[in-house]
């Protein structure tokens, strides 16, 4: 585990573990990582792994947004993996109060427009994705489904 990420124990109700990230653009880097680590571990590979990886960067990413401009001391992100028997669910909480909202490529070449369109390739590749409010600011979830086990 990366001295940069902390552990945090969950509950023994699904096969989960969570993470607390600084509130800095390289925590994307490091929940990818830890990602790629847990799946691993759980043998989970090939395009779900791919997809789960892309979905958590571009959650850690709005997440980092989120807490961009709050007064210091800045809160962590927390980020959350959970495999049931039917399907992955990653989760992000920050601190942020407003919802993430989907926006549509307008062609327009201005770096405003960037935001806000990670979420059309979270629509895309997720089975569902949505916003809980949590406390102090909000979870912001996508999930995958498993493929069905062979049969011998």
């Amino acid at each position: 585990m990366s001295a940069r990420a902390r552990f945090v124990a969950t509950p023994p109700v699904a096969t989960a573990v969570a993470y607390r990230f600084p509130p800095d653009v390289r925590s994307v880097g490091w929940a990818r990582r830890e990602l790629r680590r847990q799946l691993h571990a759980w043998r989970v590979g090939g395009e779900l792994a791919s997809s789960a990886t892309l979905l958590a960067s571009e959650l850690v990413t709005n997440a980092v947004r989120a807490h961009a401009g709050l007064a210091a001391p800045v809160p962590a992100i927390g980020v959350r993996f959970v495999l049931t028997r039917d399907r992955l669910r990653l989760e992000v909480h920050d601190v942020g109060d407003g919802e993430p909202v989907r926006k549509e490529s307008t062609g327009v070449e201005e770096e405003e427009t960037e935001c806000g369109r990670g979420l059309v390739l979270v629509d895309a590749l997720a089975s569902g994705w949505g916003v809980v409010p949590a406390g102090t600011g909000k979870v912001v979830w996508a999930e995958l489904p498993l493929p069905a086990p062979e049969l011998p």
